[in-house]
């Protein structure tokens, strides 16, 4: 990662704040001199797909940046704004796209309903993706996740008992996504 380069990092719902992986990648990403927006999305307790597509929109023309960092539901709201594509051809593809835990397409959720079904957009509008899941994440099945990953022909990491990589699951400082992101080799 150079120091020119800005990284967004998108939450799922409920937020991810300390001693959530995110949170902590944010500050490890600031302690190396880099560009960082964490941004708190509207109402993340009980969110609005409309809202956070709107709200998005506004973060990437304002900061443009060259890596999404995306966990949980935040990858349904990457899927959203793919899927409209007039708007996507007015901002840059982003050089690196990370999504990490992304719920099934059909989640069944009363507080997040509105984000579903979702269908997958023709494309997801980055250089390089990554997608990193969990074999026994609640939310999607790795067989899921692995035809998400096959459709767009990029590689799926798959880690064991790591539920939905979170703090919950003790995923609180997380050296994999930080050696990713901040392209450690």
């Amino acid at each position: 990662m150079s120091t020119q380069d800005k990284v967004l990092i998108l939450h799922g719902w409920g937020g991810s704040d300390a001693p959530h992986w995110q949170s902590e990648l944010a500050a490890a990403i600031a302690k190396e001199y880099g560009t960082v927006s964490f941004p708190l999305l509207d109402n993340c307790h009980f969110p609005s797909k409309n809202r956070w597509v709107k709200q998005l929109k506004g973060i990437l023309e304002d900061f443009k940046p060259n890596t999404v960092v995306c966990h949980s539901l935040a990858n349904t709201l990457w899927l959203w704004l793919c899927q409209e594509e007039e708007f996507m051809q007015e901002i840059s593809e982003i050089k690196r796209l990370f999504m990490v835990s992304p719920p099934s397409l059909t989640t069944e959720v009363d507080t997040i309903k509105t984000f579903f079904p979702c269908t997958l957009p023709e494309n997801l509008n980055a250089k390089e993706i990554q997608m990193i899941v969990s074999d026994n994440d609640p939310y999607i099945k790795a067989e899921e996740a692995q035809t998400m990953a096959d459709h767009y022909d990029i590689p799926l990491t798959v880690i064991k008992d790591a539920g939905h990589i979170n703090a919950d699951s003790g995923y609180g400082k997380w050296e994999l996504i930080e050696k990713l992101v901040l392209d450690r080799s």
